[in-house]
């Protein structure tokens, strides 16, 4: 970033030399009564225009930029890696990308932070220039040569080479204020980039089931991440909804409901109904022939079948909906049939420029197949909609398919991967608590709703075990049930590493001991009460936070505020690696480290015999505030919401 504003800053003063020569020289010609009667110097005029123009925009961009930078969240990961990057660039000028790695410490003797590159640099020098140093002689020529800098209050060189590296009180007091007269605002990404993500995706005329949630809860969780990062996010459904199955369902509803055309169906179980058309394509050999007969008018757009289709689309949506509503999901519908139309164009592409891939894209009948519409969908956001980053949120046995995709794409000229990220966000399957796919007791799968319903039923009976039922009103009661039940369901999938399986199992995801949403849920808001108890409103808050300095004394403190500011590097890791329970463990981490800070230093004093408050510690009510502002925006990206009484 502070590359970025030098770069900016050197164009404006180059901008601005050019405006003193361009005015001296009309200045100079203006002398000779000359100005106003040559079409050149009026064209000069204009240019002078022009660069003034140009001058303010520049002007105007570095001053947004320095305010948005003085606003956000410092990366200390990052800075730290630029610190050490120039130290190892100065010490060994001549090495071509020397490793650089900065890591958090993971115990307090060892310092804050980590700089481990010596031992890498022993092995380079040792290969590339048969050069024998030690790491420990490289770590020491690393840190004479680290530059003046705001954050670092001192280097100790440990064992064979490690850099231990100890931050600023100042420094970190300083950013937390920052954080808390701000809010959380994510460090700046420079020019926003449109990311599209690929997730939920169910099937029309089915209902959505168990296997669906891991999709759409990681798309959706994925999609807030980019978005709060400064990104244009445009979230997708890529609905199953088109192809030869909606044969025999327009078929079956036109026996069904013979007057579908001018009387809406009262089609109320859409599984059922699909059960039945299924049923019949199996068995009756005339309706067979009726349901390929009705692909064909369907596919030649006839009306009355694009109505039927219609109709039959939009029951599903209704159903869809419903779920989408419960778990706070938000997409923009684009199925299969978008993509129809520029299928013929695909197929036409890859017939032009003789490639054979190991794709299907045109049946002997003639008729399209999912990879023909996949590939159609690859090229429609890679060119239309000019996606600088691409994400399909899949399931992990879609991943052959999906690279077959993403190489045919490559290799015809639709993106070059040095340019454009498209990545496969693979999950694992959903297991029941005997370890086998998730499965009701008579072995169908499990359908969505139920399994949301369950989640409120139990959710519901938790509280009521703990006799929340009689302090809560039945509003703050109700809304205590939807976050219990939604966030533990949402925070048992994204805690996991989602390239594993893993177990549904209600009782783990509602105890409110260990990484569950259910104990992160009833931490925050304690911490939120703490305040409140101590008659201390928002306001008086914000007064506090631009006129306290947080000391930092206490170790607990110390260890409290690091965790605080360790938030925007765990956000870059997911955006680098797309592994959302980083996310949930830090929560858990800084939880804690709350719990240790808050047994270990009074933030309110009482009096002991009549329970008084007699101190208000406020700086640590204002770490209080910034460990609840760090963990709303948390829950936000998880899709998780908090409620201040439970």
């Amino acid at each position: 970033m502070e590359a970025r504003v030098a770069q900016s800053a050197a164009r404006l003063a180059r901008q601005e030399n050019e405006i003193k020569l361009l005015t001296a020289e009309i200045e100079r010609l203006k002398n000779f009564g000359c100005l106003g009667v040559s079409p050149s110097l009026e064209g000069l005029r204009d240019e002078n225009a022009k660069l003034k123009y140009r001058l303010n925009f520049l002007r105007k961009s570095l001053q947004e930029e320095r305010s948005k930078m003085a606003k956000s969240m410092i990366n200390i990961n990052s800075c730290l890696q630029e610190i050490f990057g120039a130290a190892i660039q100065a010490a060994y000028p001549d090495l071509e990308n020397p490793p650089l790695v900065v890591t958090p410490s993971q115990q307090p003797k060892f310092g804050d932070y980590q700089c481990n590159s010596a031992m890498g640099i022993t092995q380079i020098l040792l290969k590339t220039k048969e050069q024998k140093v030690s790491p420990r002689e490289i770590a020491e020529k690393i840190v004479e040569n680290i530059p003046a800098n705001e954050c670092i209050a001192k280097v100790e060189i440990a064992g064979p080479g490690f850099i231990n590296v100890h931050l600023r009180k100042d420094f970190v007091s300083k950013q937390l204020s920052t954080l808390l007269m701000n809010g959380v605002q994510p460090p700046a990404v420079g020019k926003r980039k449109k990311v599209v993500v690929d997730f939920s995706s169910p099937n029309i005329a089915k209902e959505m089931h168990v296997g669906h949630l891991r999709s759409t809860i990681i798309g959706e969780s994925m999609s807030r991440l980019f978005e709060f990062a400064g990104y244009d996010v445009l979230r997708l459904n890529h609905l199953g909804d088109w192809g030869t199955q909606f044969g025999m369902l327009i078929a079956h509803l036109q026996d069904k409901f013979p007057d579908y055309l001018t009387v809406s169906p009262p089609i109320g179980d859409l599984q059922a109904f699909y059960k039945e058309s299924k049923k019949r394509f199996d068995t009756e050999e005339e309706f067979k022939k009726r349901a390929y007969q009705c692909v064909v008018l369907l596919q030649s757009k006839n009306p009355d079948f694009i109505k039927a289709w219609e109709l039959i689309c939009d029951v599903s949506r209704k159903e869809f909906q419903k779920i989408y509503n419960c778990l706070d999901i938000t997409l923009v519908e684009r199925g299969e049939s978008f993509y129809h139309e520029m299928m013929k164009d695909i197929v036409k592409e890859f017939e032009d420029k003789g490639f054979s891939v190991p794709l299907t894209i045109m049946k002997s009948d003639g008729g399209y197949t999912y990879d023909t519409s996949d590939l159609a969908a690859l090229r429609h956001r890679l060119c239309e909609e000019k996606a600088d980053t691409l994400i399909y949120v899949v399931d992990s046995g879609q991943s052959v398919h999906l690279q077959t995709v993403f190489a045919a794409g490559q290799m015809i000229g639709w993106y070059d991967p040095k340019v454009t990220r498209v990545a496969h966000a693979a999950f694992g399957v959903v297991l029941g608590e005997d370890k086998k796919k998730f499965k009701t007791r008579s072995g169908d799968t499990v359908r969505l709703i139920d399994l949301l319903e369950e989640g409120l039923k139990r959710a519901m009976d938790k509280l009521k075990d703990k006799e929340r039922d009689k302090v809560l009103t039945p509003e703050e009661l109700k809304a205590a049930q939807t976050s219990i039940a939604f966030g533990c369901i949402k925070y048992a999938d994204l805690s996991h590493n989602r390239l594993n399986d893993y177990v549904f199992s209600f009782d783990k995801m509602l105890d409110d001991r260990g990484n569950t949403a259910a104990y992160l849920l009833y931490a925050f808001t304690r911490i939120r009460a703490i305040a409140r108890l101590a008659n201390i409103d928002e306001q008086m808050l914000r007064k506090a936070a631009r006129e306290e300095v947080l000391t930092l004394d206490h170790e607990k403190e110390w260890k409290l505020g690091k965790c605080i500011l360790r938030f925007p590097e765990i956000l870059q890791k997911i955006l680098e690696d797309l592994l959302l329970h980083t996310l949930c463990d830090y929560l858990y981490e800084l939880a804690t480290t709350f719990t240790e800070f808050y047994d270990n230093c009074y933030c309110v004093e009482k009096d002991r015999q009549s329970g008084q408050i007699v101190k208000v510690n406020m700086w640590r009510l204002l770490l209080c505030e910034a460990t609840a502002t760090v963990m709303a925006k948390g829950f936000d990206i998880l899709g998780i919401k908090p409620v201040q009484r439970m």
